[in-house]
């Protein structure tokens, strides 16, 4: 667990910052940098566990967003989920719909048991892949107050069915078949295959969105070494858990709580959030963020509306 200041953005000089670790249910164990406001009440400070994009750290995205909220007098949480970063689990770099929700829980037993906090005033922010988790989360978890996904992917849709639902069944079949048989090869190896390093090249031809993607995770506006997404990789059989696991079927079951989605007007992903918006039951809110694309969410302050996000959880964390 690195000590040194290592993040994509400036240390800001009006919060706290500290690494901490703690345990999920399955007994793996998280690591997560925790800002607080410098000017904070013990026992009484409200709470945001932070997490996403799919494939990054705690040191890009998660992390802006936590800072940034405990200069508006939250206490954030930003965490490494489990298999990447500095969190525990083995083998590396593998993602579960099931595993990564509980990592958001943890998040709330650690917030609700730290001197500063009030337990009964935590709300979450999930960005990108893991703001689909997010959602998931707080619809089994009771104890958060308010939850708001950022430029939201449900990878278990995108993954099972495609962008913009575009698989057909003989695809998901094939798809399926490979990846079963995959795992007799892992398993007679004693390890996982990887897949093709991520973001490395992007092609002449390639969707706008990738070329975002590589602008993002493999410039010094947002590399990290320890990022999935910036030149390392999934494992082959990681989408399996995925395929059949779809986790916004209790979307609505967030309600009476309140869902405020954050999306880029020009994002290829805004799908996701209309379909999420649609679902789910009030009190909702779906904020189109005009001319923003899908990765200007992740770290252009002038772009995510923090001011928009701080009333909301002002007005519900009460």
């Amino acid at each position: 667990m690195t000590q040194e200041w290592d993040k994509v953005f400036p240390q800001s000089d009006r919060v706290d910052h500290e690494k901490v670790s703690f345990t999920n249910r399955y007994g793996i164990t998280l690591t997560g940098d925790l800002y607080l406001p410098k000017d904070r009440t013990a026992g009484a400070t409200p709470a945001l566990a932070v997490s996403g994009p799919f494939g990054a750290v705690k040191e890009q995205s998660s992390g802006l967003y936590a800072q940034t909220m405990a200069e508006r007098g939250f206490v954030a949480l930003a965490f490494d989920p489990s298999f990447t970063g500095e969190s525990g689990g083995e083998p590396r770099n593998v993602a579960s719909p099931d595993i990564n929700t509980e990592d958001f829980m943890a998040a709330v037993d650690y917030l609700g048991l730290h001197e500063a906090v009030d337990r009964e005033r935590i709300g979450v922010i999930g960005i990108c892949g893991w703001g689909g988790m997010a959602l998931n989360a707080v619809a089994v978890d009771k104890r958060v107050k308010a939850v708001v996904a950022s430029t939201m992917y449900d990878m278990t849709r995108v993954m099972s069915r495609g962008y913009n639902d575009s698989v057909t069944p003989e695809q998901r079949a094939e798809t399926l078949e490979t990846l079963s048989r995959q795992r007799w090869d892992d398993a007679a190896n004693g390890s996982p295959a990887y897949q093709p390093a991520y973001n490395t090249e992007v092609a002449s031809d390639a969707p706008q969105f990738m070329a975002d993607y590589h602008d993002y995770y493999m410039t010094p506006r947002g590399y990290h070494p320890r990022a999935v997404n910036s030149g390392n990789a999934w494992t082959v059989t990681t989408p399996l858990s995925f395929m059949n696991m779809p986790i916004l079927s209790y979307i609505a079951e967030i309600s009476p709580r309140p869902v405020l989605l954050i999306h880029g007007e020009n994002a290829h992903s805004r799908y996701f959030s209309e379909t999420a918006y649609e679902a789910a039951a009030e009190p909702k809110e779906l904020l189109i963020v005009p001319g923003a694309n899908h990765t200007d969410l992740y770290d252009k302050v002038d772009v995510i509306p923090f001011d928009r996000i701080e009333s909301f959880f002002g007005d519900n964390l009460v």
